[in-house]
């Protein structure tokens, strides 16, 4: 694999930051969400849902902002790879989708991966686009293979979740749940231990969602604060009629005691 790029990779946290703040509400994370200790002395690996095209640039997003000093890695559909070849320098490995020996691939890549303390892999678990309310979750086996080639390793679930509250961008939200340890993973069966990692992915997804249904803005803590407002000539006309009703303007769709703006 090529070595990741500090500087690539600083710019590309940068420019997904930047492109999340024109093109979503925000993105969150509940108050009961903890993330992975950055201290923690072993590798780390994040597996989650997989509900759209949005969950690379938020992996992205927050491996870089969460963890700027681990060295994150994840897989990549090998054939989109080798057209955007750029990320490759901030952490992506090939993997073969539609062949047997992706499963292979994947592993080979892991093994070196896992093999550092400072390390962090993530990985989209289910490998399809998936809705975050479909059960069973129908992990991948791959992720639960893991476990015997990283017993220092922590496993951490990763929910996310997409959903339109008051602004004209869906929000994201995600969520860490509480992690397993490698060693005590590799202790149960086969079919048992990834039964637990989904067990654990599965009750994080239905937590985070229930506070996602409250749209209480109260319960999350804001990770990237996306563009108020609808733009063009509404926005225009809202501004133009608070500056001649001497108010400030404020785009913002709901105001911030919750009360609904209605122009």
């Amino acid at each position: 694999m090529p070595p990741i790029s500090p500087g690539i990779r600083a710019f590309m946290v940068a420019w997904f930051e930047r492109y999340m703040h024109r093109h979503l509400d925000a993105v969150r994370l509940p108050l009961w969400s903890a993330p992975p200790a950055a201290s923690h002395p072993g590798a780390i690996v994040v597996y989650s849902n997989h509900p759209a095209w949005w969950d690379a640039a938020l992996i992205v997003v927050l491996a870089g902002r969460l963890y700027p000093e681990r060295w994150s890695r994840a897989p990549f559909d090998a054939a989109m790879l080798a057209r955007y070849r750029i990320f490759e320098r901030i952490g992506a490995f090939g993997v073969d989708l539609e062949s047997p020996r992706g499963a292979a691939q994947f592993l080979t890549a892991a093994r070196s991966i896992l093999a550092s303390s400072d390390s962090m892999l993530w990985i989209t678990a289910q490998g399809r686009f998936a809705d975050a309310r479909a059960r069973p979750l129908a992990l991948r086996p791959g992720v639960a293979r893991l476990a015997e080639i990283a017993p220092d390793a922590l496993f951490v679930p990763l929910a996310v979740e997409y959903t339109f509250w008051d602004e004209r961008g869906a929000g994201a939200f995600v969520a860490f749940g509480p992690g397993i340890g490698g060693s005590e993973l590799a202790a149960l069966p086969r079919d048992q231990r990834l039964a637990r990692l989904e067990s654990d992915l599965t009750a994080t997804l239905d937590r985070l969602s229930a506070d996602v249904i409250s749209r209480e803005p109260g319960r999350f803590r804001t990770l990237v604060s996306g563009r108020k407002g609808v733009g063009g000539l509404y926005d225009l006309w809202r501004r133009v009629a608070a500056r001649l009703s001497g108010r400030r303007f404020d785009p913002a769709h709901r105001a911030a005691g919750g009360q609904d703006r209605a122009g």
